[in-house]
């Protein structure tokens, strides 16, 4: 289970942090007049060192990498000339143009890679018409590979400042303050998914509800509760938070929310509002301006199109190229599970896919021969969540068994099946039939995309995770799929496997 970390509501929010004004006792709110920090000390600096960063590796790209393409291309060339600055100066205004250093995305979420992948392709195709307009002969080999080697430094680079950050968040520091309104409820709900996620960046230091009440001792979650919900803009300006974050409660009304917002203006405070669809995001939320009128406009999720067909071409590679590289890897494990217990090699179970179809997968052996009769009697040690049978110590799996389980070694036959095509590289994890007759409606749309040998379930805490969350996370993946949120997920596996949290 994750752990539910508590802040201290008063912590120190920046890196290093600049002073902040003090508040009365009790009420959330500074003493004296109203106060508006400025932007917090670290936050100007994560984005220097991310723009730095930005720019170290383009110019890498451009001088070394181009440098060694020209010597190899043409010797006796020049390594720098007029191709490397026109390079440098393209990517780098793609990068500006897609927005890729703004503090809405940085430090969290798909957002960010996917405006990063979509300024390296803008530059790529600059300069490949660039080549053309202009008759430059060698322009090919910088966009095919000056350009892909130069994205191949940004993204590792971000991710390791981003790496460095959440370490921070995690300890309680770079943490932006948040003052929340809404319904008990759904404060409720805020304040839990901030302290299980601190990574996000934010930490609820203050709330306001309905009655201006909550629990005994007029807190929610350990939170103070401040005021009512129609002093929510009062206390904000003066309590110096960052964001204000509006969850759902029939006391918002469009009138209510557009004064709330004029009355922030000039406050340096952020407002967000919750939409009621919370597990609803990504690519498929669209705002637009009806008659004057915001909209949220909600598509459906897509499972079919020019996305799909690069997804299943990516997993038919993908899959081919992992098993000719992990070929000595699988024989010498195959070697390792014979000489450890008698059976066979690899373990067959049926399990459901796509649209309820189902298939055979295929697994390294880790468990005794027959270990499938032996779950009624281990039943009332069952340590599972949901319809989920897990033991930390299970006495039917083997030594061979324990160590490809933590490392999840004994996933990569998997490989045979999204080659096969009824598994993807990325998707929900593949539930058994007795598991499927037993899903309600909502769970049943786990099935509407194909299975994955790796997902946000598995890199999230696998089956350290309550049902209800794997659940959650199942269905947030079918609901917002893209290609981006695709390749974070598999980037992400890397680190869980080598970590083996939550795997036995």
């Amino acid at each position: 289970m994750r752990d539910q970390v508590g802040f201290p509501r008063r912590r120190p929010v920046t890196w290093p942090a600049p002073p902040q004004p003090r508040r009365a006792r009790g009420s959330g709110l500074p003493a004296g007049e109203p106060s508006f920090p400025p932007v917090a000390g670290w936050e100007p600096r994560y984005r220097a060192g991310v723009l730095l960063a930005d720019l170290a590796a383009i110019a890498t790209g451009a001088l070394v990498v181009g440098g060694a393409v020209t010597a190899y291309a043409r010797p006796g060339e020049p390594l720098v000339h007029p191709v490397t600055f026109v390079t440098f100066f393209v990517l780098l205004g793609a990068l500006a143009v897609n927005r890729v250093w703004n503090s809405a995305v940085l430090g969290h979420g798909v957002e960010e890679f996917r405006r990063v992948g979509r300024a390296f392709v803008a530059g790529a195709v600059v300069l490949a018409l660039a080549g053309l307009l202009f008759d430059v002969d060698r322009m090919r080999p910088w966009v095919f590979v000056v350009v892909p080697a130069t994205a191949m430094l940004v993204f590792p680079l971000r991710y390791a400042l981003r790496q460095l950050l959440h370490r921070r968040r995690r300890e309680g520091r770079c943490l932006l303050p948040v003052m929340a309104a809404g319904s008990t409820e759904t404060l409720r709900d805020l304040i839990t998914r901030t302290r299980n996620t601190p990574y996000l960046g934010w930490r609820v230091d203050a709330v306001c509800t309905t009655d201006g009440r909550g629990d005994d001792d007029n807190e929610l979650e350990g939170v103070s509760v401040v005021g009512r919900l129609h002093d929510l803009a009062t206390h904000a300006r003066r309590g110096g938070y960052r964001i204000v974050a509006v969850t759902p409660d029939q006391y918002w009304t469009p009138k209510r929310l557009q004064q709330l917002a004029w009355n922030l203006e000039g406050s340096g405070a952020e407002m967000v509002v919750a939409p009621v669809l919370m597990e609803v995001a990504g690519p498929r939320l669209h705002v637009d301006a009806v008659l004057g009128m915001p909209l949220l406009r909600v598509s459906a999720p897509s499972f079919t199109g020019v996305r799909r067909v690069v997804k299943d071409v990516f997993d038919k590679v993908g899959s081919f190229v992992l098993l000719a590289l992990l070929a000595p890897v699988m024989v010498a494990v195959a070697l390792a599970i014979k000489l450890d217990s008698r059976g066979p090699v690899f373990y067959k179970q049926r399990r459901v896919g796509k649209d309820g179809r189902e298939f055979t997968i295929v697994k390294f052996r880790t468990m005794v021969v027959d270990a499938h009769r032996m779950v009624a009697q281990l039943a009332d040690r069952n340590e599972g969540h949901g319809l989920l049978f897990k033991m930390r110590h299970d006495p039917r799996i083997t030594r061979v068994g324990a160590v490809l389980r933590r490392y999840s070694i004994d996933e990569l036959p998997q490989l045979f099946n999204v080659l096969a095509g009824p598994m993807s590289l990325v998707g929900p994890r593949p539930p058994l039939p007795e598991e499927t007759a037993r899903y309600a409606p909502d769970v049943r749309r786990r099935l509407l995309v194909k299975p994955g040998l790796t997902g946000l379930w598995q890199v999230s805490g696998r089956s350290d995770l309550p049902w209800e969350e794997a659940v959650r996370l199942d269905l947030r993946y079918v609901e917002d799929w893209s290609l981006a949120l695709d390749a974070v997920i598999l980037w992400k596996t890397i680190r869980a496997v080598f970590s083996g949290q939550g795997a036995y």
